[in-house]
């Protein structure tokens, strides 16, 4: 169908908004990258805006030598890794037998999840429970809280509902019992829901800060989102870098060294994203539309 004079203005619109917003989020990362690559006299003259100027990776290697990046990469890949498998197997049993149509209180235990995601904790009482339960400066004490989280696990549990029943009873019939029609059956079904859930994981680990900076107080174990909002705000950056020699340390200067941190912070998740993309739009769109 031909499309009318006020759609093509719609679209028009639509398209320009769009570029702006995506212009609006690519810009800075594409100046952070410049800033980060280009030598110390260009970055202290401004002269650097979206493109390099005296192309050089000494901020890199500073960053990597002199600082705990390379401990605070190590420690943000545990964090998440083994948060993103602890988060998906308590939501997938936790959305499972909630889709069940025989499992009993079901409607009113999905009533008190949703009851979650309208009303919190707070910080106080939360931060009181951790330290009963003896996780301050551990890693449990960031998987814990964050666990199961309600919207995804409603995404799973909707999506849950939607495949075919048939299938379920001829399994059935085969002899499959819960746990063998939940791992041959319903989750093979749900791969692309699942690939979009564990990235969502897998982000929120990754940019994790404010428990980190609440729960954690050893800074070995601090990941890359607390120690470069510790570099972006020390005032004195370079007198803090260990193990450089002096004349590198002059020809560096504090801000190429935080935009390296910025850059090294979010090129992970920017390289993971393209290839679950596909996955992570069929799977919401599956997941939020109720067969």
């Amino acid at each position: 169908m031909k499309a009318t004079w006020g759609e093509k203005v719609f679209y028009s619109v639509n398209y320009l908004l769009l570029a702006l917003a995506a212009l609006s989020c690519l810009l800075p990362i594409v100046h952070v990258a410049a800033v980060s690559l280009s030598d110390s006299h260009s970055v202290m003259s401004a002269s650097v805006s979206l493109w390099p100027v005296g192309w050089t990776l000494e901020s890199y290697r500073t960053l990597i030598e002199g600082t705990g990046i390379v401990r605070a990469f190590k420690n943000n890949t545990v964090l998440t890794v083994v948060g993103v498998v602890l988060s998906m197997a308590a939501t997938v049993m936790a959305a499972y037998p909630l889709s069940r149509p025989y499992f009993y209180w079901r409607r009113k235990l999905t009533l008190a999840v949703v009851f979650t995601m309208l009303f919190g904790g707070g910080l106080i009482p939360t931060y009181l429970v951790i330290k009963s339960l003896g996780l301050i400066n551990s890693y449990g004490a960031i998987w814990l809280p964050g666990l199961v989280s309600a919207f995804n696990m409603l995404v799973l549990k909707t999506h849950f509902e939607g495949l075919p029943s048939e299938m379920e009873e001829a399994a059935r019939m085969d002899g499959c019992g819960e746990w063998r029609l939940l791992a041959q059956v319903v989750l093979p079904l749900s791969l692309p829901v699942l690939a979009a859930l564990t990235l969502f994981y897998a982000v929120g680990y990754w940019n994790a800060f404010m428990n980190v900076l609440i729960y954690i107080n050893s800074p070995e174990k601090h990941n890359m989102t607390v120690l470069v909002q510790q570099m972006v705000q020390s005032q004195s950056l370079l007198q803090e870098i260990n193990g450089i020699q002096q004349d590198d340390i002059k020809q560096m200067t504090p801000e190429g060294i935080k935009t390296a941190g910025i850059l090294v912070m979010i090129v992970p998740m920017l390289i993971v994203y393209p290839f679950l993309q596909k996955y992570f739009v069929k799977g919401v769109m599956i997941g939020a539309v109720k067969g």
